[in-house]
Protein backbone atom coordinates (compact mmCIF):
# COMPACT_ATOMS: atom_id res chain seq x y z
CA UNK A 1 0.00 0.00 0.00
CA UNK A 2 1.46 3.36 -1.00
CA UNK A 3 1.36 6.63 0.91
CA UNK A 4 -1.18 7.94 -1.64
CA UNK A 5 -3.62 5.15 -0.75
CA UNK A 6 -3.60 6.03 2.92
CA UNK A 7 -4.27 9.74 2.18
CA UNK A 8 -7.66 8.88 0.65
CA UNK A 9 -8.72 7.03 3.77
CA UNK A 10 -7.93 10.00 6.01
CA UNK A 11 -11.12 11.22 7.76
CA UNK A 12 -9.93 14.82 7.47
CA UNK A 13 -9.84 14.53 3.66
CA UNK A 14 -13.36 13.10 3.68
CA UNK A 15 -14.55 15.99 5.86
CA UNK A 16 -12.87 18.52 3.53
CA UNK A 17 -14.56 16.98 0.48
CA UNK A 18 -17.90 16.92 2.27
CA UNK A 19 -17.49 20.57 3.30
CA UNK A 20 -16.64 21.59 -0.28
CA UNK A 21 -19.66 19.71 -1.65
CA UNK A 22 -21.94 21.36 0.93
CA UNK A 23 -20.52 24.80 0.10
CA UNK A 24 -21.07 24.23 -3.63
CA UNK A 25 -24.62 23.01 -2.97
CA UNK A 26 -25.32 26.07 -0.82
CA UNK A 27 -23.92 28.34 -3.55
CA UNK A 28 -26.08 26.66 -6.21
CA UNK A 29 -29.21 27.08 -4.09
CA UNK A 30 -28.33 30.73 -3.41
CA UNK A 31 -27.82 31.39 -7.13
CA UNK A 32 -31.14 29.72 -7.91
CA UNK A 33 -32.87 31.81 -5.23
CA UNK A 34 -31.26 34.98 -6.61
CA UNK A 35 -32.55 34.11 -10.09
CA UNK A 36 -36.06 33.67 -8.72
CA UNK A 37 -35.79 36.94 -6.79
CA UNK A 38 -34.63 38.75 -9.95
CA UNK A 39 -37.58 37.41 -11.92
CA UNK A 40 -40.04 38.26 -9.16
CA UNK A 41 -38.51 41.73 -8.80
CA UNK A 42 -39.60 42.34 -12.39
CA UNK A 43 -43.12 41.11 -11.58
CA UNK A 44 -43.45 42.79 -8.17
CA UNK A 45 -41.53 46.01 -8.98
CA UNK A 46 -38.73 45.74 -6.38
CA UNK A 47 -36.25 43.23 -5.02
CA UNK A 48 -37.52 43.96 -1.49
CA UNK A 49 -41.06 42.94 -2.41
CA UNK A 50 -39.73 39.86 -4.24
CA UNK A 51 -37.71 38.74 -1.20
CA UNK A 52 -40.75 39.15 1.02
CA UNK A 53 -42.92 37.16 -1.44
CA UNK A 54 -40.38 34.30 -1.59
CA UNK A 55 -40.07 34.25 2.20
CA UNK A 56 -43.86 34.10 2.59
CA UNK A 57 -44.15 31.25 0.08
CA UNK A 58 -41.55 29.36 2.13
CA UNK A 59 -42.85 30.45 5.55
CA UNK A 60 -46.57 31.32 5.35
CA UNK A 61 -48.23 32.99 8.31
CA UNK A 62 -45.10 34.94 9.28
CA UNK A 63 -45.19 38.21 11.21
CA UNK A 64 -43.42 41.28 9.87
CA UNK A 65 -40.73 40.71 12.51
CA UNK A 66 -40.20 37.12 11.34
CA UNK A 67 -40.06 38.30 7.71
CA UNK A 68 -37.47 40.96 8.55
CA UNK A 69 -35.35 38.37 10.36
CA UNK A 70 -35.73 35.79 7.55
CA UNK A 71 -34.93 38.21 4.72
CA UNK A 72 -32.36 40.43 6.41
CA UNK A 73 -34.41 43.52 5.55
CA UNK A 74 -35.05 46.37 7.96
CA UNK A 75 -38.32 45.96 9.89
CA UNK A 76 -39.60 49.38 8.73
CA UNK A 77 -38.88 48.43 5.10
CA UNK A 78 -40.74 45.14 5.54
CA UNK A 79 -43.77 46.84 7.11
CA UNK A 80 -43.94 49.41 4.30
CA UNK A 81 -43.67 46.75 1.59
CA UNK A 82 -46.22 44.51 3.34
CA UNK A 83 -48.72 47.38 3.46
CA UNK A 84 -48.39 47.87 -0.32
CA UNK A 85 -48.47 44.14 -1.10
CA UNK A 86 -51.54 43.72 1.10
CA UNK A 87 -53.29 46.62 -0.62
CA UNK A 88 -52.49 45.05 -4.00
CA UNK A 89 -53.83 41.71 -2.71
CA UNK A 90 -50.53 39.90 -3.35
CA UNK A 91 -50.29 39.22 0.38
CA UNK A 92 -53.06 38.42 2.85
CA UNK A 93 -52.98 39.17 6.55
CA UNK A 94 -54.83 38.06 9.62
CA UNK A 95 -54.40 38.44 13.37
CA UNK A 96 -52.31 35.70 14.95
CA UNK A 97 -54.26 33.65 17.45
CA UNK A 98 -52.89 33.80 20.97
CA UNK A 99 -54.04 32.34 24.27
CA UNK A 100 -52.49 35.11 26.32
CA UNK A 101 -53.48 38.72 26.77
CA UNK A 102 -51.74 41.42 24.82
CA UNK A 103 -51.22 42.54 21.29
CA UNK A 104 -51.62 39.82 18.66
CA UNK A 105 -49.46 40.67 15.64
CA UNK A 106 -50.61 40.25 12.07
CA UNK A 107 -49.36 37.21 10.21
CA UNK A 108 -48.94 37.35 6.46
CA UNK A 109 -49.17 34.82 3.63
CA UNK A 110 -48.49 35.26 -0.09
CA UNK A 111 -50.94 34.32 -2.82
CA UNK A 112 -50.02 31.37 -5.04
CA UNK A 113 -47.70 31.95 -7.99
CA UNK A 114 -50.54 31.19 -10.42
CA UNK A 115 -52.72 33.83 -8.75
CA UNK A 116 -49.79 36.26 -8.89
CA UNK A 117 -49.43 35.68 -12.63
CA UNK A 118 -53.16 36.22 -13.12
CA UNK A 119 -52.95 39.60 -11.39
CA UNK A 120 -50.42 40.92 -13.92
CA UNK A 121 -51.66 39.29 -17.12
CA UNK A 122 -54.19 42.05 -17.86
CA UNK A 123 -51.56 44.78 -17.61
CA UNK A 124 -49.11 42.92 -19.82
CA UNK A 125 -51.81 42.10 -22.36
CA UNK A 126 -52.82 45.76 -22.57
CA UNK A 127 -49.22 46.88 -23.12
CA UNK A 128 -48.65 44.22 -25.78
CA UNK A 129 -51.81 45.32 -27.59
CA UNK A 130 -50.56 48.91 -27.56
CA UNK A 131 -47.30 47.79 -29.20
CA UNK A 132 -49.18 45.54 -31.65
CA UNK A 133 -51.34 48.50 -32.73
CA UNK A 134 -48.48 51.02 -32.73
CA UNK A 135 -48.78 51.83 -36.43
CA UNK A 136 -52.45 52.75 -35.98
CA UNK A 137 -51.55 55.06 -33.09
CA UNK A 138 -48.65 56.70 -34.94
CA UNK A 139 -50.39 57.15 -38.29
CA UNK A 140 -53.52 58.50 -36.70
CA UNK A 141 -55.55 56.13 -38.86
CA UNK A 142 -57.29 53.48 -36.84
CA UNK A 143 -58.15 50.36 -38.77
CA UNK A 144 -59.18 48.42 -35.68
CA UNK A 145 -62.28 48.69 -33.59
CA UNK A 146 -61.72 50.42 -30.21
CA UNK A 147 -62.26 47.16 -28.28
CA UNK A 148 -60.22 45.01 -30.68
CA UNK A 149 -57.35 43.37 -28.82
CA UNK A 150 -55.43 41.03 -31.12
CA UNK A 151 -53.15 39.79 -28.31
CA UNK A 152 -54.80 37.65 -25.69
CA UNK A 153 -53.04 35.89 -22.86
CA UNK A 154 -54.64 33.04 -21.01
CA UNK A 155 -53.20 31.40 -17.93
CA UNK A 156 -54.13 27.97 -16.71
CA UNK A 157 -53.17 26.52 -13.37
CA UNK A 158 -51.72 23.00 -13.42
CA UNK A 159 -54.89 21.89 -11.60
CA UNK A 160 -56.96 23.29 -14.48
CA UNK A 161 -55.28 20.80 -16.85
CA UNK A 162 -56.63 17.90 -14.82
CA UNK A 163 -60.08 19.48 -14.80
CA UNK A 164 -59.93 20.08 -18.57
CA UNK A 165 -59.15 16.44 -19.30
CA UNK A 166 -62.30 15.47 -17.42
CA UNK A 167 -64.36 18.02 -19.35
CA UNK A 168 -66.80 16.62 -21.90
CA UNK A 169 -65.61 19.13 -24.48
CA UNK A 170 -68.34 21.72 -24.06
CA UNK A 171 -67.05 25.26 -23.97
CA UNK A 172 -69.34 27.37 -21.83
CA UNK A 173 -67.42 30.58 -22.53
CA UNK A 174 -68.28 30.75 -26.24
CA UNK A 175 -65.77 30.21 -29.01
CA UNK A 176 -62.39 28.91 -27.98
CA UNK A 177 -60.36 31.65 -29.68
CA UNK A 178 -62.23 34.73 -30.73
CA UNK A 179 -59.03 36.60 -31.61
CA UNK A 180 -56.82 34.27 -33.63
CA UNK A 181 -54.54 37.10 -34.81
CA UNK A 182 -51.96 36.67 -32.03
CA UNK A 183 -52.88 34.25 -29.32
CA UNK A 184 -50.10 34.16 -26.74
Amino acid sequence: MSADDTDHDDPEDTDDVRDRIEQEADRAVEQFDEGIVDLLAWVLDTETRARIYVHLRQQPESTSEEIAEGTGLYPSTVREALAALTEEEVVTRQKRESDGAGNNPYEYSAISPSDLVNTIVGDIQSELNTVFNLDDHIGGETTLEPDDEPVTISVEDANDDADASEDTGSDEGGSEDENDDADV
